[in-house]
This record gives C-alpha cells, structure tokens and sequence, in this order.
C-alpha cells in the first residue's frame, strides 16, 4: 500500500509539472514587466496629454542663450547629429524637462550610459553621454526637474568636451529639440529639395530608433 501510495504522489507531481513551469515563467514575466504594468493607467493618460510647446533646460544652471543648434552635425559613420548638445562640467545634474515614466535605462555603444523618458504625448525624451546615473529606476515616475543623472562623456563621447545630448523622439522619429529649449517656435525654412531617389523626410526629423541614436 505504502509503495502504491508515493507511486501516485509521483504520477501526481510529474502531472503537475507542466503548470508548475507554466507559473515559474509568468512570475518571471511578471517581474520583468511589472516597471510597466504599475505604470499602465500612467502612460496612457500620458499618450492622452497634448505635446509641450516649450521645455526647460535639461542640465542644471544652463541658459538658452548659452546653446547651440547642433541638430544635423555631421557625425561618424556618415551619420547625422539627431538632438542638441549642452555643454556642461562633469558631474552637472541632468533633470527630467517634463513629467513621465522612465522607459529605459541603460548604456550603449553611442549614447553610453543613457536614460529614455516616456512624456506628454507619448514623447520620448532622450538623455546621453551621462557620466552617472542618479538613483532613478526603470518604470520611476519622474516629475519637471527630477535629476536623472550627470553630464559626462560616455559612449561614443569619451574624451570630447563633457556634455549632454538630448534628443526628442516622436513616433520613433528624431525631431529636433533646439526650438523647444530656447522658446523660439519660428518654423524652420523650408530644405533644399533632396536628390532624385533619397528618402523624404519631415522638415527637422529623422527617422532613426533612441536606442540607436548619439
């Protein structure tokens, strides 16, 4: 009888197994997307909201006048420059310049040790080449001013000028930022006419994901 018994205790488990599997991989799932999942209410209001017509300096003590529009620079790889640099000492607080999530955080090759905030109408809003992080963390709610790290030159930055790139990202289009940083929303002139088989673009963007971006 005691053989037959632990005989159905293991049928019993080994049929169990499956499901208990099943479980272990939703929890992990569960972690892995919980930053998102408490934030859900969150970034959908925020996608409701309209686009800011204009932005704070995003590095503490800068001014407008003290910027410049490096939107389009050229850059290695023949790539070109997808934000504005803002020239800072090491170490100068990086502030949030709206209300979000922070969708992600992490470093690249490019951007070093970077910080992606979800804004206002799904806006991304892109801080790179940070020297540090502060104490913010994936799926933080950040307010106007929050510190999201410190200028630095990582990535493909290191050993030019310490300095912020920031960058806006609509729709997964880089749109330049310049504009709304220094209040001057006088439409942009209108580009000369691309050559014959280059792709259209928006007047000021560029199609191109933050992930891989300066």
């Amino acid at each position: 009888m005691r053989v037959e018994a632990r005989t159905a205790r293991r049928r019993t488990i080994r049929g169990r197994l499956p499901l208990l599997i099943l479980l272990a991989i939703l929890a992990l799932f569960l972690v892995w997307a919980w930053p998102y999942v408490k934030n859900a209410v969150r970034i959908v209001h925020l996608y409701r909201e309209p686009p800011p017509v204009s932005l704070p300096m995003p590095v503490q003590g800068i001014q407008p006048e003290q910027i410049t529009d490096s939107w389009g620079g050229v850059r290695s790889g023949g790539r070109a420059h997808e934000g504005t640099d803002i020239f800072a000492l090491r170490g100068t607080p990086v502030i949030s310049t709206t209300h979000g999530v922070v969708v992600r955080k992490g470093w690249n090759l490019l951007g070093g040790r970077r910080v992606l905030v979800l804004g206002p109408a799904g806006w991304n809003h892109y801080y790179a080449h940070l020297d540090a992080w502060s104490a913010i963390g994936l799926g933080d709610w950040v307010e106007v001013g929050t510190v999201l790290g410190y200028v630095g030159d990582s990535g493909d930055a290191q050993g030019t000028p310490t300095h912020l790139h920031y960058g806006i990202y609509i729709g997964g289009v880089a749109t330049n930022p310049y504009p709304l940083l220094t209040h001057d929303l006088t439409p942009p002139p209108r580009p000369a006419r691309a050559p014959s088989g280059s792709p259209r673009r928006r007047p000021g963007a560029r199609h191109r994901s933050a992930a891989a971006s300066r």
